[in-house]
């Protein structure tokens, strides 16, 4: 524990008592969740603060320093560390102190789950977390919700079984209702890089130790509303409730700069429309594209309406296009990278039915939309996002990348063409088991050929031989078949370099610059767009482990510093300037370094 210092006046901590369960979502659909009274759950401490985001937000002053005094744990303890009086305490009458009882109640959203017998939402929703209520600080809103606080009646597992379980039971792991130090940690951590990356996602603010590895983990983001909350109303036919929830939102989101101009009156809907297909093309290209793995599937469970990511369980982060990769959830696999837009597609195509709905009080067939006009833009904007990114990775700045798909679109969609080829080659090993699903690994590194090839092009601006070019982008999982050089496989990096150089040239002139400047600007943002040390989802488990091993020489403001350092050496943007903080532990840091250099190939 740090060195308790003097508060001042203004670090009082007073925003955190408008957390007290409280939330307009429980005025809106009255009938969209189950709401639990709560108690103090005692013997926790806290492992982890974010202090940038609770200075964002408003709960630290603006002067705070990155410093977690007994007055400010003592906050965060009596705010956070409850646990719900659930189904199973109440059947078994259990009584609990006064004293220890919280005011207000938390709500456990009800939204579709496909792991649930159920299609329409009636017994699903969230098993094991609660919303906390909401921060307003600026014309800025915070959605809380912490994981861990018990099990709720809209788990899996009592679906399932039929029956309520006593939070803690270890009979049963999802539906015990608690959550893990581990699970918490390694959410803030690649939360964090995700977000400093530009990619919508829901934070962790804050982790709560207890014994045994159990935790309670706070989550933050600007609006926690999934697609399943809005579609669970769709599926039951409840025309009020999906109005009021729609319309909730649309209110919501208008407080932000990008939605000033969206209309206050019908035309909302359409405003609406336009902005979530638009959002889910570019999540779905995305992902593709830096190799996201999010588990999408039509009940819109495990993404927020703006495209955010949420629920870090089963999100990954891969080192090459493992676009065979998919999850093992015990009774049925997952969508894989590439299904991900089918998926996205599909999303919006069920919402084109909710605001159909909406607007003529008629429920259509959801078929009689295959072929909206929403779906042909989602089409397009899915394109024109994966010609971009291509460009963009490439090491053009976004300014060249835009100019030259209007220039020359043809040129870059022949590139990519040629790029998809290597990117999508497969090992011959074919299809194997791994620890949590299966994969059939990707045998090339394109960050590796982007980065390489570009300082290539800056010495000499010659075309690299075949062999060269293949030992380039060669990873660890290519055996000497899988590189062969084959007569189609030596027209396609012919095609490659021709393309690449057909690029620069076309750039050059149409930013009348030499050509050897063009490739020293691309060679140089090349660097940090497709640097090596790289974290996936593997080097996030295994840097985790290292951090639990040493949790215990590790104060909760030393963690903080070093998930920030580890945070600012993934980077990915060469026209954003991250400075390391001072204070990290640099031989834990260094350690990092080495599982991140181990695994940057890997799932």
């Amino acid at each position: 524990m740090a060195a308790v210092k003097k508060l001042k006046k203004s670090e009082s901590y007073k925003k955190f008592d408008q957390i007290d369960g409280s939330h307009p979502y429980k005025e809106i659909v009255p009938n969209g969740f189950v709401d639990y009274s709560a108690r103090i759950r005692k013997g926790g401490k806290v492992a982890y603060l974010n202090f940038e985001l609770a200075r964002e937000m408003g709960l630290i002053s603006k002067g705070h320093e990155d410093c977690l005094n007994d007055e400010l744990e003592k906050k965060l303890l009596e705010t956070f560390s409850i646990q719900i009086i659930n189904e199973y305490d109440q059947m078994k009458n259990k009584k609990f102190p006064e004293s220890e009882m919280k005011k207000g109640t938390y709500m456990a959203t009800r939204y579709l789950q496909l792991q649930h017998e159920d299609k329409k939402g009636r017994t699903s929703g969230d098993g094991r977390s609660i919303w906390n209520g909401q921060v307003v600080r600026k014309n800025k809103t915070w959605d809380v919700s912490s994981c861990g606080t018990g099990g709720t009646r809209l788990s899996p597992a009592t679906s399932k079984f039929n029956k309520f379980f006593e939070t803690g039971d270890p009979s049963i792991s999802y539906g015990c209702g608690y959550a893990e130090v581990d699970e918490g940690l390694s959410t803030a951590l690649l939360s964090r890089i995700f977000n400093l990356n530009n990619h919508s996602t829901e934070e962790t603010l804050l982790v709560i130790e207890f014994k045994n590895n159990i935790s309670i983990n706070v989550r933050v983001h600007e609006n926690l509303i999934r697609p399943s909350h809005i579609f669970l109303h769709l599926k039951q036919d409840n025309l009020d409730a999906l109005t009021s929830l729609v319309d909730y939102y649309i209110d919501r989101q208008r407080q932000r700069e990008d939605w000033s101009k969206c209309p206050k009156g019908a035309g909302r809907y359409d405003f609406l429309l336009k902005r979530f297909t638009k959002d889910f093309a570019k999540l779905s290209a995305d992902f593709e594209d830096e190799y996201i793995f999010c588990w999408l599937d039509w009940d819109g469970d495990n993404i927020l309406m703006d495209g955010g990511i949420i629920d870090y369980g089963s999100i990954r982060q891969f080192g090459l296009f493992h676009h065979e990769y998919r999850y093992d959830d015990v009774d049925r696999f997952s969508t894989n990278i590439i299904e991900q837009k089918v998926k996205a597609k599909y999303i919006v195509q069920t919402f084109v039915q909710a605001i159909e709905y909406i607007q003529t009080g008629s429920k259509t067939n959801i078929q009689d939309f295959s072929n909206h006009k929403r779906l042909v833009e989602f089409d397009k904007t899915f394109e024109f996002e994966k010609n971009k990114n291509l460009l963009e990775r490439v090491g053009l700045s976004p300014r060249k990348s835009l100019q030259l798909l209007k220039r020359n679109p043809e040129l870059v969609n022949e590139f990519r063409k040629t790029f998809s080829y290597f990117e999508r080659c497969k090992s011959e090993s074919g299809l194997i088991e791994i620890s949590d699903g299966i994969n059939w690994d990707a045998i090339f590194s394109m960050r590796d050929l982007l980065r390489e090839y570009a300082q290539v092009q800056v010495m000499t601006q010659e075309p690299v031989s075949d062999e060269e070019f293949i030992d380039i982008m060669r990873s660890e999982y290519a055996t000497e078949q899988d590189v062969e050089i084959s007569s189609y496989r030596k027209s396609k990096i012919s095609d490659f370099q021709k393309q690449y150089n057909d690029l620069v040239k076309e750039t050059a002139a149409l930013f009348q610059e030499d050509i050897e400047d063009t490739l020293l600007d691309i060679s140089k943002r090349s660097l940090i767009i497709n640097k090596s040390e790289r974290v996936t989802g593997d080097a996030v488990t295994y840097i985790v482990d290292l951090l639990m091993n040493k949790k215990k020489d590790l104060t909760p403001e030393a963690l903080y510093e070093l998930i920030q350092g580890i945070v600012a050496s993934q980077n990915l943007d060469p026209d954003k300037k991250i400075s390391f903080p001072h204070k990290y532990p640099k031989g834990i840091l260094k350690d990092v370094m080495d599982i991140i250099r181990e695994n940057r190939e890997g799932i």
